[in-house]
């Protein structure tokens, strides 16, 4: 179930550490083909999912879902979410958990 998120975080830490692209794979400054279209990654289609939805734009929270997986999708909007609970948090300092729920409407714990 989370092996394309495997696959893609493990590419995601190889580039951070500056190793090549495994055999096959394409390396991200590698030239495209032309008229190529150009894949986007996982955090990328988190946000424009994210944000499709918050705008409540039906046709973008389609084109940005089709853009990863269903796993890698899920991965990507719950590390959104984490860092900007942390962001939100640190803004008004209170604790992650106090930001969460004072977002999601819930009682103080």
């Amino acid at each position: 179930m989370f092996d394309s998120v495997r696959g893609t975080w493990g590419r995601f830490v190889d580039a951070a550490r500056g190793r090549p692209p495994a055999s096959g794979e394409r390396s991200a400054r590698a030239p495209r083909k032309s008229g190529a279209k150009r894949a986007h990654n996982l955090f990328e289609a988190a946000a424009a999912y994210v944000s499709a939805c918050a705008e409540d734009d039906q046709d973008r929270i389609e084109e940005a879902a089709g853009w990863v997986s269903p796993e890698a999708l899920s991965f990507g909007v719950n590390e959104l979410a984490c860092r900007a609970v942390i962001a939100l948090a640190r803004e008004r300092d209170e604790s992650p958990r106090a930001v969460a729920r004072a977002l999601l409407g819930l009682p103080s714990a």
